[in-house]
């Protein structure tokens, strides 16, 4: 007999795209059902080093942003990005960042002074997506269904089918949603099924990688720990990361274009020459984590009331952390839209935006990464033969070969216009003015509160973060209380809006606030600015919903 389930909206995979995507669904309100193939609790890839700091926000209001930041390396573990000959050779140079003891309190580094209540935070998947799984599996409304492989997708005006097998005992399932979601991963089967494909560059870079355990590692390292080393030496290139701080570490051999075959080089012999260490160093091989960097975006993101997000739309070189990061970001523009659905303030035409938005930007992003993935092929091509000599002139090799890896790097591992400088050109939900967004690069971006920008973060008198005031649906900015309001909030409440208005008379705000008025979504995003109330209230209520035509 076959198991009948409803539900508001059904998700395929649950790593942290999904998973999050499930949880802030849920403070909206929406009834969740999670199909995933894996055991409960199963461990994931060892993948995914770093929670970028837009991710962090987002963490903070769904109350797990704690819990995150009390796991992954030894709160005194350093986060620091070394290069160096060989992890135990000659340090190059570094880049200095905060360990999560002095996250939030350090000052002078270069990504030290951005403007968030939430830092970046440095954890492997292996950490993080535990802490969300098990505080998805608390919430009420939300149904985990794992040993479950999604069959088909079928659509219909009111909703969607999908049609799914236990994996252990073989028996039917079939889930009933208004709405499904595939964030099943780079082989996605929703992806597949709306005709979706993924275009671009299939190959940019072959890893061979390797998770190993070697408790001594630590004890050898000839100066201070790092989270991550990148090693440059002629025979070969790689980089490692520190996964729990202790012992257990993940070895990327960057392969070289004539080496086509994750087999093509001893990989003893590479993680050897990237530790730099001898034949007598013991270690355990605990997985084998072989990968290709690629840039490929999907044709489309959605057909009617399927979505795809993260890996399922989207495949990158994980440059700057936003391979995992950029996925969280879909779920969550995603989940606000699909939440004005739900609570039934939204025109169906809102979810347009989802594609309109998402789609250029990840565009953008990926040819961001990939094109700092071709300058990091180049530096390893030029490593000097005579970069490890004991004289003034490898010492000077060494100089010039640090000075350029941390200009090339810092902007990947501070990635501040990656984090908030992007913005939603052209979206049918945003009002947009005269002002065009300010350009910005990975490590570099102005404030602005042009539409379709992050608004620009500022603390509150109370102490609060302004991102923790915003309420859901929208929050308007008023920094004259002397503008009359009544006509908007009139206009928001016959539609059912959220319309929350925060009084700012009398603060400072920072650079890029240059209005009486600013209205913000909940995703941070500013939706509309002006010294005025709106002349046609109605009409900005309802192109904020999706409305306008």
């Amino acid at each position: 007999m076959t198991q009948e389930i409803a539900t508001d909206i059904a998700i395929v995979g649950a790593g942290p795209v999904g998973l999050t995507l499930a949880m802030d669904l849920q403070s909206r309100g929406a009834r969740v059902t999670l199909v995933e193939t894996r055991h409960y609790a199963e461990p994931p890839n060892v993948k995914c080093n770093h929670v970028a700091a837009r991710t962090m926000e987002r963490f903070r209001r769904l109350g797990v942003a704690g819990k995150l930041r009390d796991a992954g390396l030894p709160a005194d573990y350093p986060n620091d990005v070394a290069f160096a000959t060989s992890v135990c050779g000659q340090e190059l140079t570094r880049i200095p960042i905060p360990g999560r003891a002095e996250r939030y309190t350090a000052q002078g580094g270069p990504d030290t002074w951005w403007p968030t209540p939430e830092p970046p935070h440095r954890i492997n998947q292996l950490y993080l997506e535990p802490i969300l799984l098990e505080h998805t599996a608390t919430l009420p409304g939300v149904t985990l269904l794992n040993r479950m492989q999604a069959l088909e997708l079928v659509q219909d005006a009111d909703g969607v089918t999908l049609s799914a097998r236990h994996l252990d005992t073989g028996e039917p399932v079939r889930i009933r949603a208004r709405y499904a979601v595939g964030c099943d991963g780079g082989s996605s089967m929703v992806r597949k099924g709306i005709g979706a494909k993924l275009e671009g560059t299939a190959v940019i870079q072959r890893v061979q990688s390797t998770y190993i355990r070697a408790p001594q590692l630590r004890a050898m390292l000839p100066g201070k720990p790092a989270w991550s080393w990148y090693a440059v030496n002629p025979r070969r290139c790689g980089t490692v990361f520190a996964i729990d701080g202790k012992s257990t570490w993940l070895v990327h051999n960057h392969l070289n274009p004539n080496e086509p075959e994750f087999d093509s080089v001893d990989r003893d012999w590479s993680i050897r020459q990237i530790l730099g260490v001898d034949a007598d160093f013991a270690y355990e091989v605990i997985s084998k984590e072989d990968w290709v960097g690629r840039r490929l975006v999907a044709t489309r993101f959605r057909d009617r009331r399927v979505f795809i997000a993260g890996d399922a739309a989207h495949l990158w070189v994980p440059y700057a952390g936003y391979g995992m990061n950029a996925g969280i970001a879909d779920a969550l523009n995603l989940s606000w839209l699909l939440g004005a659905q739900l609570q039934g303030w939204g025109d169906a035409a809102m979810l347009d935006a989802y594609e309109a938005e998402r789609q250029p930007i990840t565009e953008q992003v990926s040819r961001f990464a990939m094109d700092h993935a071709q300058k990091m092929i180049q530096a390893r091509r030029a490593v000097p033969p005579d970069i490890e000599e004991d004289s003034a002139h490898g010492a000077q090799l060494r100089a010039e070969v640090g000075r350029e890896a941390y200009a090339l790097n810092v902007q990947q591992f501070c990635c501040a216009g990656l984090n908030f400088g992007y913005f939603y050109s052209g979206s049918p939900i945003v009002a947009a003015d005269a002002e065009e967004p300010p350009a910005y690069s990975m490590g570099s971006f102005t404030p602005s509160t042009v539409p379709g920008c992050r608004a620009p973060h500022f603390w509150l008198a109370d102490g609060r973060s302004l991102y923790d005031a915003f309420g859901q649906g929208y929050t308007l900015l008023r920094f004259d209380t002397g503008v009359d309001l009544t006509a908007l909030q009139q206009a928001a409440a016959a539609r059912g809006m959220p319309l929350a208005v925060l009084d700012l008379a009398g603060v400072q705000p920072p650079e890029g606030y240059r209005h009486a008025l600013v209205l913000c979504r909940e995703d941070q995003h500013v939706a509309w600015r002006s010294n005025a109330a709106p002349v046609d209230p109605q009409a900005l209520v309802a192109r904020l919903c999706g409305a306008a035509r």
